[in-house]
């Protein structure tokens, strides 16, 4: 189900899903050099192939700092929502979120067109069905367990009789399915349903990011995230293919918000945790 929260406009400030495959798997974070360039002039041809309707689309899904999330105070934040909003500003055009249950629908609506912006994990998977600048983040993958869980530690995960679970059409999901060889993988529809999975003891472990691992574990008393970690994702800007007239502009864009502190200030508004090289 796919919901609009409305068109807005705002500085920086403060069902389909994707098959993936073993790619998925970043045994390591890369280095990225960002050079602090300024992105070039809007001209009405960048403007035109980054926000073909005249708004720009912001794909997000909810609970994940990366993407969107809601504060305490009622407003809302996420490194996609905040470099959306902030795009928009600099094409001067309005901005419109359109929001998902899961990553995989928003890869799959960059893919339609059907939004003009995202940031996710960019694996070679996704980068045939949109187009991703280098690297802005990388978080660390690892797992979450609750109290009663046999699994203490990430060498207790892959053993036989251990349920992992993992949210459907998501690249854990590739990447954990073909380095198992004893640990059974269960998907969950919804971030919620992962909380649900666990409290009821349906799965000894979920796995993804630490950032939504860390955002998951405020909610469930006694749970923690496990120490160390199975990888990394690389989370980049996407849009979708076919835009090539305003692509330079994203990736300086891109560059230039990393550089400049405005991707670190996305994520510490939105309590990313678990993010290593901002």
């Amino acid at each position: 189900m796919m919901f609009k929260t409305g068109r807005l406009l705002g500085p920086i400030a403060a069902g389909l899903l994707l098959t993936v495959g073993a790619a998925a798997f970043n045994p390591a974070p890369v280095a990225q050099t960002v050079r602090a360039a300024t992105a070039p002039a809007v001209t009405p041809e960048i403007r035109k192939a980054l926000a073909p309707t005249g708004t720009l689309r912001v794909g997000v899904y909810d609970g994940g700092p990366s993407s969107m999330v809601k504060l305490a105070s009622g407003e809302k934040a996420g490194v996609a929502y905040d470099l959306g909003h902030e795009l928009g500003r600099r094409l001067g055009v309005p901005v419109e979120v359109v929001q998902f249950e899961r990553v995989a629908q928003v890869v799959d609506a960059l893919k339609a067109g059907a939004v003009d912006f995202s940031v996710t994990n960019s694996t070679p998977a996704r980068a045939a069905l949109a187009d991703y600048t280098p690297p802005i983040i990388d978080v660390e993958l690892g797992y979450l367990v609750v109290p009663g869980s046999p699994v203490k530690t990430i060498a207790d995960v892959d053993k036989p009789g251990v349920r992992i679970g993992v949210l459907e059409g998501s690249t854990s999901l590739g990447a954990l399915t073909a380095i198992y060889k004893n640990a059974k993988v269960l998907t969950a529809p919804s971030l919620e349903a992962a909380r649900t999975m666990l409290t009821s003891h349906a799965a000894e472990a979920y796995a993804t990011n630490k950032s939504n691992l860390n955002e998951m574990s405020d909610q469930l008393p006694g749970s923690h995230v496990l120490d160390g970690n199975w990888g990394f994702e690389h989370m980049a800007v996407g849009v979708p293919k076919g835009r090539d007239a305003g692509f330079a502009y994203i990736k300086a864009f891109a560059a230039e918000a990393k550089a400049s502190g405005a991707v670190a200030r996305a994520a510490h508004r939105a309590g990313l945790r678990g993010a290593v090289g901002l």
